[in-house]
């Protein structure tokens, strides 16, 4: 068993889960596997009605850098559970990891060494598709290259995948996850708009450091609601000085779903 409690660790992983029982084991593998071992994880159950509590507390007892916190009530979405482990993370960064998705053991080690060689205060990766994690492979990273992403450049098409996210947890304290269902499935979109905004850019390591898994029950799935859940989040997006993006909102939903489109017909990731 690891002794975290002697030293506030450097990265606070948070992992909202609602009955993830399938594949939620797997997930805190990929999690306790990084060569970067200074973390912790807070699992935020979303008052399941499977095993998922169970399974992660079993976890738990074996390793204490994981910390299972059974929600009193339902949220209904990954916004109000990811809002909670932001308040009670306890690591200089956040890293974000969703139930069911899977990290490269080297994740955290490789994004780590680019924030702090670059200075900036978000990273994120790319990632590739999976449905079965026994199938998924990566390639050791013996070296990467980092490209800069920009407030537009993120309006223009959403290139942050959520489960690669590493960012600065002052800034996450300052930039919560809208809550409100209208934002279900879209509130990391508005999320990291308000954080690009506020740094001016974030950087993007060019390496798959993550596996996002397919399922027919992902609500990214549905492509058009999705198309309509996206352009409600651009729609009502309003900048620090207040202004909207007017006509920009239909715009910019455009060219993210036409840019994806090619990729996802293709099988690949972002």
């Amino acid at each position: 068993m690891t002794d975290s409690t002697n030293s506030s660790p450097a990265v606070t992983i948070i992992t909202p889960a609602y009955n993830a029982e399938q594949f939620v084991a797997a997930t805190l593998r990929s999690a306790l596997a990084q060569t970067f071992s200074s973390f912790e994880l807070l699992l935020l159950d979303d008052h399941s009605k499977d095993r998922t509590a169970e399974i992660a507390e079993q976890f738990a007892r074996q390793d204490d850098r994981i910390r299972v916190i059974r929600l009193p009530r339902n949220y209904g979405a990954p916004a109000g559970p990811r809002n909670v482990g932001i308040q009670q993370a306890r690591g200089k960064w956040i890293a974000f990891l969703d139930a069911d998705d899977i990290w490269h053991p080297e994740k955290l080690r490789v994004q780590l060494e680019a924030l702090e060689k670059s200075g900036a205060r978000f990273c994120s990766t790319q990632m590739t598709d999976f449905t079965d994690e026994t199938e998924l492979t990566f390639k050791p990273v013996e070296s990467f290259a980092i490209r800069r992403i920009s407030f537009f450049s993120q309006l223009l098409k959403y290139q942050t995948p959520t489960s690669s996210v590493i960012v600065d947890a002052e800034l996450m304290r300052a930039t919560p996850f809208n809550e409100d269902p209208a934002y279900k499935a879209r509130e990391d979109l508005d999320c990291w708009l308000k954080c690009h905004e506020r740094l001016g850019y974030s950087i993007k390591v060019q390496r798959p450091l993550m596996g996002y898994r397919q399922s027919p029950q992902q609500i990214s799935g549905k492509k058009l609601q999705m198309v309509r859940r996206h352009h409600h989040v651009l729609k009502n997006y309003r900048f620090e000085n207040g202004r909207k993006l007017g006509l920009g909102a239909a715009l910019f939903t455009a060219t993210h779903f036409l840019s994806a489109l090619p990729i996802r017909l293709l099988g690949g990731g972002v």
